[in-house]
């Protein structure tokens, strides 16, 4: 937009509150922004200088503005992140945190169990989180387990099949940590109270436990059930002590949450904390890509709304180092000055500053390459998004490349710990298929691979990906079901557009999310095969170029025809040569051949 056209177009912008989007000239949304001035606000991108790149570029792209007024600058800041939150333009702010959180989950079942998931299914069941650190995780759901008696099977206890006596009782019934319902020992009732004391302790609310096993203990003391009440006492303790190493700032706080900032021209850190109870249960440090040169106002707004949302919180009042816009007016935004709310807020921005100087020194190390931990997260991931039976620490990816069918190659790329694994990379010419016939060099190059793998013992990936998508990894199969190795590896296809995966016989395929670690991971093995094969296709094409006419000739080789071409360079040389020429080369019998062949008067 020019500054004549800026000047027409900004003199039409209200001075009042309300939301301004930015347009290319396709139409498509770069930028949505919120302002207690519209063309105020609006004008400061076109008359000042901007340092900001990313900011420059944005105003380079603006080809057309768009504006909505509201009453207030608080509905525009509503609207502002609705309209983020639907169209995700590409020069808002970003939360760069693709972690998969894990979830506890009650199942909606009869008599429902506990467990963790990073999967949320949408089948009824409660999802408690997401949590920060799956070590926290399993620290709850162990606290659970040692305190409140609930069923670790997965028996299907619909009242029939309990009825029916199906079942009897486990180990875990013996040693107390399960009440039997199983052979009908428990009431749904009595299990649904002990499931209610899960819940408040997943919630950090760790008192109201407390205050009920205390409650049974007595009752347990008053009838002289002097050992059972002993165990009951052992179990308060294990809740207290609990509630003593969480990090308590003061039990009077009651619910908030807590966030704070530090920023520099291009990205921010903000660290999250929930606080329950007095209880620090959640803490977190996201880090957000700027893209337009928004205030660090604009930026915690946006991040406190998006981490309230993804962890759930119910909490009615926020601790900040500033004034912010929260969605939900209802909540009471906190600025402190002293106290225990102030100390809180200085140990979120001690996280944020180590996140921060953590992130540089990896930056300034080069050492943003994945982690060996990293990298089997990554692969956990994984393992859990592909339902495999083991770690998929080693994992092997083919593809097929010809040209107009000739030249026919394929390449197999090979990653260990998620990390190329460059010496075992491997590129096969095509011996058995003629022309154009993808699936049948596929089939080739499977058995050929893993033939060879079985006849020397060596293990079996067990992550194998075919690049092409459902046909491909049919042709694929065939190889795997001829080598009796159907069940010993996953074998899945990958399709080229819209990058989905296939398992053999499904009709419908695996769509993991785009910026998943996992998705990324595929990705970048899929991108390996196709340079690896690519090279190899090309060095393959550029000599077969040269070669291909001279090697078709009857009574000549290939050390004839590299012969030849080392002397002369190319076929359109050698085809202008004098036999005489070609003698001194190749010797006599072989030049007459050559010399005949170019040129025959037939």
């Amino acid at each position: 937009m020019t500054r004549d056209e800026f000047s027409s177009v900004v003199k039409s912008l209200p001075h009042q509150p309300g939301v301004y989007k930015y347009f290319d000239e396709h139409h498509t949304l770069l930028y949505v922004g919120k302002a207690k001035d519209i063309r105020k606000r609006v004008s400061s991108y076109f008359n000042k200088t901007v340092d900001n790149y990313k900011t420059r570029r944005l105003v380079s792209l603006i080809r057309h503005i768009e504006f909505t007024v509201t009453e207030t600058e608080h509905d525009a800041f509503l609207l502002e992140n609705s309209l983020i939150k639907h169209y995700q333009p590409r020069f808002n702010i970003d939360l760069k945190d693709d972690k998969t959180y894990p979830y506890i989950v009650v199942k909606k079942e009869d008599f429902p169990r506990v467990f963790i998931t990073r999967r949320l299914i949408r089948d009824g069941s409660e999802y408690l989180g997401p949590f920060t650190g799956v070590a926290r995780v399993r620290e709850l759901l162990q606290l659970i387990r040692n305190n409140i008696p609930l069923r670790t099977c997965n028996l299907n206890l619909s009242p029939a099949n309990i009825a029916k006596g199906k079942f009897k009782v486990c180990l875990e019934y013996h040693l107390g940590n399960c009440k039997g319902p199983c052979e009908g020992l428990q009431t749904a009732e009595d299990y649904a109270e002990n499931l209610m004391q899960a819940r408040h302790i997943l919630k950090g609310n760790t008192g109201e436990v407390v205050r009920f096993l205390k409650s049974e203990m007595m009752q347990l003391a008053a009838d002289m059930k002097y050992e059972k009440a002993e165990l009951m006492r052992q179990k308060i303790e294990s809740l207290q002590y609990y509630q003593s190493k969480s990090a308590v700032v003061s039990t009077h706080l009651g619910n908030l949450d807590v966030a704070s900032i530090l920023s520099d021209e291009e990205q921010a850190f903000v660290n999250y904390m929930l606080v329950s109870n007095g209880s620090i249960v959640y803490a977190n440090t996201v880090q957000v890509q700027k893209h337009a040169d928004e205030t660090d106002e604009e930026v915690l707004s946006v991040a406190l709304d998006r981490l309230r949302e993804r962890f759930h919180s119910n909490a009615k009042e926020v601790i900040v180092p500033f004034e912010v816009n929260i969605t939900d007016e209802d909540i009471k935004v906190t600025v402190p000055k002293l106290g225990d709310k102030k100390k809180l807020l200085e140990m979120s921005l001690k996280n944020a500053a180590i996140f921060q100087q953590d992130v540089r020194r990896k930056n300034s190390l080069l050492l943003n390459k994945q982690t060996e931990a990293g990298s089997i997260q990554v692969l956990g991931e994984l393992q859990e998004s592909l339902h495999l039976l083991e770690l998929p620490v080693h994992i092997e990816c083919f593809d097929n490349s010809n040209f107009q069918g000739s030249y026919p190659v394929a390449a197999m790329v090979c990653f260990k710990n998620g990390q190329p694994d460059k010496k075992n990379y491997r590129h096969f010419h095509i011996k058995t298929v003629e022309g154009i016939n993808d699936f049948a060099s596929m089939t080739e190059v499977v058995t050929r691979r893993y033939r060879r793998l079985l006849d020397e013992k060596a293990s079996l990936p067990q992550l194998v990906i075919i690049d092409g998508g459902k046909g491909q990894l049919g042709a694929a199969m065939e190889a795997i079901r001829s080598l009796g190795l159907q069940g010993k590896m996953t074998v899945v296809g990958l399709a080229k557009r819209e990058e989905s995966i296939f398992f053999p016989g499904d009709s419908e395929p695996l769509q993991l999310p785009y910026d998943s670690p996992a998705h990324l991971l595929i990705r970048r093995i899929r991108d390996e095969v196709h340079r690896f094969g690519i090279t190899f296709h090309r060095q393959t094409r550029s000599k077969g170029t040269f070669k291909n006419e001279l090697e078709t000739i009857p009574g000549i080789g290939e050390k004839t025809a590299t012969d030849l071409l080392k002397a002369f360079r190319s076929v359109n040389n050698i085809s202008t040569l004098t036999e005489r020429e070609l003698t001194r080369v190749i010797g006599a019998a072989k030049a007459r051949i050559v010399y005949s062949h170019f040129h025959s008067t037939d």
